[in-house]
């Protein structure tokens, strides 16, 4: 889930790997780090990244989980193979299925190891969630991108269409396709929905209508809150951080556009070039086990990749999943999501 477990993170577009601060110790010599890139809401306090370091150091005294934050993505470790520069990470948690395509596109050789039957509990990830046809990304959760929108300012929109409408006039927040995690997945469902041919002709009576387009999440959802709009794209999940004493839900409505969400799971992979590659592959296998699924899904605000898994409480109760889940395939992206958004960001971003 590339988008918060605080408000105060957003996506930005510095470059660069740092380490997770507070949370790292010294290995002894008689140990082992196991280096993890992630992205930074999946590192810092009440997150996953913590809970699994700690619970994974707990059952492995000689073992330290090091963090490392990259806020551009694979992006990082393609440049650095590009340049023969070292990767200096064993695992890379947060692959989404464009992520895995742009990497193979743009490398002579694969980034990432097959490791998937080599990972206990793969065999137990839901079989519609699998995106990677060489074996090298096992998902870990997934989200749906929807909207959220505030009840007592507009209607629920039906359709794509409808928020071409003028009651959603100026009424939509969006995100940067080429930065942002929900933002590429949202542009990927309206290519969907109105099919290569079409989808930019569409964007372009949504700017007609006033879409904002933002940075990214974090940027988005926090002018989301200013009011600034009373739509935003997220995630069908919103209730489950946003609820309780105080929080007035119905600000906090989910909208799901034809009855659809987006699918946009998420994945981890092991380097190539893995000091630790056997430490690596325990450590996917960990996120697998019911209680990390379970806390992954609570802290990461998620839903599980392994079938099964019930996280019980508030994520139960207030998460929502769409009557309908749509997605690309990595078929269906090799090839054509690289100039899908390069082609939206010259007509629709830069105008």
């Amino acid at each position: 889930m590339k988008r918060r477990t605080f408000l105060t993170h957003g996506a930005g577009s510095v470059a660069g790997l740092s380490a997770l601060a507070g949370c790292i110790g010294e290995t002894e010599d008689s140990g082992q780090t196991l280096t993890v890139a992630a992205y930074s809401s999946f590192t810092g306090e009440d997150t996953a990244g913590n809970w699994l370091k700690s619970a994974f150091e707990s059952e492995n005294p000689e073992t330290t989980v090091e963090f490392q934050t990259t806020e551009t993505g694979v992006n990082e470790f393609i440049q650095r193979r590009s340049e023969d520069a070292p990767i200096d990470a064993d695992l890379f948690v947060g692959l989404n299925t464009g992520e895995l395509v742009q990497a193979d596109e743009q490398l002579d050789d694969s980034l990432f190891a097959a490791t998937d039957d080599e990972v206990d509990g793969s065999g137990a990830v839901k079989p519609d969630l699998d995106f990677d046809p060489d074996g090298r990304v096992v998902p870990y959760d997934t989200g749906y991108i929807s909207l959220v929108y505030d009840e007592g300012e507009v209607a629920e929109p039906a359709t794509f269409d409808s928020l071409l409408d003028p009651e959603y006039e100026d009424g939509l927040i969006a995100q940067n396709a080429q930065q942002s995690d929900p933002g590429r997945a949202f542009l990927l469902w309206t290519i969907n929905e109105k099919g290569p041919d079409g989808y930019l002709d569409y964007w372009s009576e949504l700017a007609d209508n006033g879409v904002q387009i933002l940075s990214d999440w974090g940027t988005a959802y926090e002018a989301y809150q200013d009011e600034e709009a009373p739509m935003v794209v997220s995630y069908s999940t919103d209730q489950v951080y946003y609820n309780g004493e105080g929080v007035d839900t119905s600000r906090h409505q989910v909208g799901f556009l034809n009855d659809q969400g987006y699918a946009n799971p998420e994945g981890m992979a092991q380097f190539v070039d893995a000091d630790n590659p056997e430490l690596a592959r325990e450590f996917m296998s960990f996120m697998l086990t019911e209680e990390a699924q379970a806390e992954i899904a609570t802290r990461n605000v998620q839903f599980p990749a392994v079938e099964g898994v019930d996280p019980g409480g508030e994520f139960s109760e207030f998460a929502l999943e769409p009557p309908e889940a749509v997605t690309y395939s990595y078929d269906e992206l090799v090839g054509n999501v690289s100039g899908w958004i390069d082609e939206w960001a010259r007509q629709i971003v830069s105008n």
